[in-house]
């Protein structure tokens, strides 16, 4: 996928992988910015409710205004395989910190807790439940 451009949509790298798809950074040449993209796993067994639940999600995720959480710009699909673009997040994740450093101080470890206890409440809020809250899906 990478140096392949669907859309308007180049991709320049692979982020990350999930049980709900592959993340992907990408260059918007319309808008002249970067986002990133998730596509739904392309496999053989994904089903209709997998692919609805994914579609599912980027409307839930769409609906939560928090500055805590990631903007979702809009769905789409390419050779059958549906993908959400989103807000690229510039940044590490909390794994990535605490793997190369060891343990935050407890005064940043709950300056993270509060911001992230403030996005789930945005999310509750609108009745979006996460289901995936992880030291590798949180940016910083």
């Amino acid at each position: 996928m990478i140096g392949k451009t669907i859309s308007q949509y180049k991709i320049i790298e692979k982020l990350g992988e999930g049980g709900m798809g592959v993340v992907y950074k990408a260059e918007d040449t319309k808008l002249d910015r970067f986002v990133a993209l998730k596509f739904l796993p392309h496999s053989l067994n994904i089903n209709d409710d997998e692919r609805q639940r994914f579609v599912q999600e980027a409307k839930a995720a769409a609906a939560i205004n928090h500055p805590n959480v990631c903007v979702i710009h809009d769905i789409q699909e390419h050779d059958d395989q549906q993908f959400i673009v989103m807000e690229f997040v510039e940044g590490k994740t909390v794994r990535n910190i605490v793997g190369a450093t060891g343990p935050v101080a407890p005064t940043e470890a709950i300056n993270y807790a509060i911001q992230m206890g403030e996005a789930l409440q945005a999310a509750h809020e609108k009745g979006v439940v996460h289901r995936d809250i992880k030291s590798e899906n949180i940016m910083v």
